[in-house]
């Protein structure tokens, strides 16, 4: 079990397979958008809680809205 409870910029991306880029990290801090992070210093740290959360904010949910009826030549 993975004890942390802070990520660097750097595992933050790599947590985001690199989609999310440390250079947009740091353009989402100045803009006070993206996920919540905690500055002591020069150390940026994101409390892994609080990715989770981002997530859960984020997630798209996809939902069939009705099936349509394949139908064809053996299916009349």
């Amino acid at each position: 079990m993975d004890s942390r409870k802070y990520l660097t910029p750097e595992e933050v991306s790599e947590r985001y397979r690199g989609s999310v880029s440390v250079g947009t990290l740091r353009n989402w801090r100045a803009m006070r958008v993206g996920p919540a992070f905690v500055k002591i210093g020069k150390a940026v740290l994101y409390p892994i809680g609080e990715l989770d959360a981002w997530d859960k904010r984020n997630m798209v949910s996809c939902h069939a809205r009705g099936r349509s009826r394949v139908t064809g030549p053996d299916r009349a």
